[in-house]
């Protein structure tokens, strides 16, 4: 039996109440660990003084200067995420040597609906944290100290993964101020990507700013990027938008094919931009047209609003709390949770058409944002 079905409600929330060194755990992409800043602010907020550090993904280290609730961040390999390349067996006694040295009161292990926390909540067991939370489908015995029964079982009826990740911590009392994502922008990077901008168009005559994200990490959420390129010029043809596409410097390629069905010019900043300047130039942006990927969640966390193109492999991760307009047709495969489309057809978002994602991005588009507004303030 958990400690959790013994444990009396107050003296739970008391022990929570006395963390000061807390690991959170998001294994995960960055768009999923943007999604669970509203959780992470709600421990920040309801235990002054406490020391959070994320334990994430190969990639989470770009995030350490974006995250003002985190104060360090570890970035690793794990075998039950990413297609077994977690390493050796090895490198997950290093990872529990290293997070037995961090000394944590407690973990909380945040999983979207289809992952199982156990192996997680086994790896904290083994570091000697003595609190251990997360979602749960059975009953974990003594893996997991508190855990929430798991109720979306049925894509259909899932909850947003915010709104998972907050009832997660609030049945230990946690609750953040706003619910919004968090991500802090920092001074250099928004320095760097107006100048840039600046260059490009020194005569700023009020045209909106669109920027366009064509690639995703699943083959099964990419729009084609030539219906990017075309949304793009409807744009660029009927408001005068300026446009900037962006990418890692893998997806260069397909910015190009995009481009390369405009009339109007455009700029390419693909494999340009760090995680920060990525961040400033959406912030800038009058819209953001992209795949369902992180850069979306950037946006929401920027206020920057968002046409997402948003295929049905999965229906949780839509833009979190900002305008936005998610494109999609209604299939009988929803809900597939697949990196490529087993169909082969990817109906879900192949009948969109450029005219409607330029339809969708006009309605969502607003006075250009001056090039000295303070985004600092704002968005930090």
């Amino acid at each position: 039996m958990s400690m959790a079905a013994v444990m009396p409600d107050a003296e739970r929330t008391t022990a929570w109440r006395g963390v000061r060194r807390l690991l959170a755990v998001r294994v995960d992409n960055m768009g999923d660990v943007l999604m669970t800043t509203p959780a992470l602010a709600a421990a920040a907020e309801s235990l002054p003084g406490v020391e959070i550090t994320l334990l994430g993904g190969p990639g989470a280290g770009a995030l350490a200067p974006h995250l003002p609730m985190v104060g360090d961040i570890i970035a690793a390999r794990v075998p039950w995420v990413g297609g077994g390349e977690g390493g050796n067996v090895d490198d997950d006694r290093a990872l529990v040597e290293r997070l037995a040295a961090g000394r944590f009161d407690a973990a909380v292990i945040f999983t979207v609906c289809t992952q199982s926390a156990l192996p997680a909540a086994l790896l904290c067991r083994l570091a000697g944290i003595p609190l251990r939370l997360a979602h749960s489908r059975e009953n974990p015995y003594q893996l997991l100290t508190d855990w929430a029964p798991e109720t979306d079982l049925v894509l259909a009826d899932v909850r947003h993964e915010v709104r998972r990740q907050l009832d997660l911590v609030a049945r230990v009392g946690w609750r953040p101020a706003n619910e919004r994502l968090r991500f802090a922008l920092r001074p250099g990077d928004v320095e760097r990507v107006d100048a840039r901008l600046e260059r490009e168009w020194p005569l700023d005559d009020g045209a909106p700013l669109v920027v366009v994200h064509v690639g995703a990490t699943a083959p099964s959420r990419r729009w084609p990027a030539e219906r990017f390129g075309e949304a793009a010029d409807t744009l660029a043809r009927e408001r005068h938008a300026r446009v900037v596409f962006t990418g890692s410097a893998d997806e260069a390629l397909l910015v190009e094919s995009a481009r390369a069905c405009m009339r109007a010019p455009s700029i390419s900043l693909a494999g340009q931009l760090c995680l920060g300047e990525l961040a400033a130039l959406i912030a800038r942006a009058d819209v953001l047209l992209a795949n369902n990927t992180g850069p979306a969640h950037l946006a929401a966390a920027l206020g920057t609003p968002v046409v997402d193109i948003y295929a049905l492999t999965n229906p949780q991760h839509t833009p979190w709390q900002v305008p936005a307009r998610v494109l999609n047709r209604d299939v009988d495969c929803r809900g597939c949770l697949k990196s490529r489309c087993p169909q082969g057809h990817q109906a879900c978002i192949a009948g969109i058409t450029p005219r409607e994602a330029a339809d969708a991005a006009l309605a969502l588009l607003t006075p250009p944002r001056p090039m000295d507004a303070p985004l600092l303030e704002t968005f930090a």
